[in-house]
C-alpha cells in the first residue's frame, strides 16, 4: 500500500471521531484491543461507511477485516505470520516492526507496508517495545527501500518535521490526536509536508 501523511487510529466506538479522522488522514485503522469480534466488526463497518475515500485497515483480526470489506489488515509480531495470512486473505497486509531485523524479515515476507516504532516513549501500549528514536527510524527506512513505513509510538505534534525528515511516508499518533481538544487541528499538523 502506498499512502502518505497522517495515518489515523480509531480506538473507540465514536462515529464523530471517525469522521473527523477520515477527513484528515491518508488511512484509518480500527484498533480496539479489548473489543469482542462482534463489537470490532460493528465499529469497522461504521468506519468503512465514513471513510470510503481512504484505505480502511483492521488491526489484528483478518476475519473481521475480510467481513467488513477492509482494504488491509495490520498484524503484530505475535499475530499470524504473513505467509499464513496470505492464505486466508487477499487484503493488503501491514506489519508492526520494532527493530531493523523485524523490518528486514517483514519486507522479505512480502509485507505491503510497515509500522515502525516506538519512535519515542508511548503510553498507548501496555508493554511497549524499546524506544527506537529517530536514528532507529532512519535505519528502518534504509532497510525497506520502496516500502511504505508509518512511524508509530509517542509522536507529538511538534515532532512531525523531524519524523518526516527520516524518510517515512506517514505518521501515526493516537494520543496526540485522539485526545486533543481539537482533533482536526491536531491531525492537520501531522500531514505530510508540501
Amino acid at each position: 500500500m502506498n499512502f502518505r501523511g497522517f495515518y489515523a487510529i480509531l480506538d473507540r466506538d465514536d462515529e464523530q471521531l471517525a469522521i473527523t479522522l477520515a477527513q484528515h488522514a491518508c488511512a484509518l485503522q480500527v484498533r480496539m484491543k479489548k473489543a469482542s469480534a462482534g463489537e470490532l466488526a460493528r465499529v469497522a463497518r461504521m468506519a468503512r461507511r465514513v471513510c470510503a475515500h481512504i484505505p480502511l485497515i483492521v488491526n489484528d483480526r483478518i476475519d473481521v477485516a475480510n467481513a467488513v470489506g477492509a482494504d488491509a489488515v495490520h498484524l503484530g509480531q505475535t499475530d499470524v505470520p504473513i505467509e499464513e495470512a496470505r492464505r486466508i486473505t487477499k487484503l493488503a497486509i501491514g506489519v508492526s516492526t520494532h527493530n531493523v531485523e523485524q523490518v528486514r524479515a517483514a519486507v522479505a515476507a512480502g509485507a505491503d507496508y510497515l509500522g515502525f516504532g516506538p519512535v519515542f516513549a508511548t503510553t498507548t501500549k501496555e508493554n511497549p517495545d524499546p524506544v527506537q528514536g529517530l536514528a532507529g527510524l532512519s535505519a528502518a527506512v534504509a532497510a525497506a527501500p520502496g516500502v511504505t513505513i508509518v512511524a508509530i509510538g509517542g509522536i507529538g505534534l511538534d515532532d512531525a518535521a523531524a519524523v518526516y525528515a527520516t524518510g517515512v511516508s506517514a505518521i501515526c499518533a493516537i494520543g496526540s490526536v485522539n485526545t486533543a481538544l481539537n482533533v482536526a487541528n491536531a491531525a492537520a499538523r501531522l500531514r505530510y509536508p508540501g
